[in-house]
């Protein structure tokens, strides 16, 4: 059986001839390499990938403290659907817990207690104390994103991050 040989020289020059002149060096502008491109290419990419992680970082922020939230107002609900809640207590317990699960001041969070209730029930005027069984008791809690954020996002200055729970009275 006989073995195909190439040497080293016919496949150089076979190389040079009919490959573009790109793969065997720099490329050269009126006699001289190019310098700087590198640099140049990094100043022009390097803010704009900054913005879009700066982005993916704040939105995902964002999403957290949703998440947070939503879990603090089912909390807030729990508590609240307990025979002898008070609208008081339910509200500084989702405070508290959403100040120390987003690290926001409790006075920038805001809790709202609604009850609807059931049709065989008088109306408790929203009032948790003289609420009874089947009531509908919902727990809404809103913080201005504003005073979540890591970085400060003009376009993003008047989103609220919100959640809700609805539980029955037991």
């Amino acid at each position: 059986m006989r073995s195909a040989r190439c040497s080293r020289g016919s496949q150089s020059a076979f190389l040079q001839r009919f490959a573009p002149r790109r793969w065997f060096g720099p490329v050269i502008s009126h006699g001289e390499p190019r310098r700087g491109a590198a640099l140049v290419e990094t100043a022009l990419v390097l803010p704009i990938f900054m913005m879009i992680m700066v982005g993916i970082v704040e939105f995902g922020r964002a999403f957290m403290v949703a998440n947070m939230l939503a879990e603090s107002a089912r909390h807030g609900a729990r508590i609240a659907i307990v025979p002898g809640a008070t609208n008081t207590s339910v509200e500084s317990e989702v405070k508290t817990r959403v100040s120390e699960l987003a690290h926001v001041r409790a006075a920038d969070v805001t809790v709202a207690i609604t009850i609807a209730p059931d049709p065989r029930n008088s109306n408790p005027n929203g009032v948790l104390s003289v609420s009874q069984k089947r009531d509908l008791v919902t727990v809404a809690i809103q913080v201005p994103f504003s005073k979540v954020n890591l970085v400060p996002i003009e376009w993003l200055s008047g989103v609220n991050l919100s959640a809700r729970c609805s539980m029955r009275h037991e």
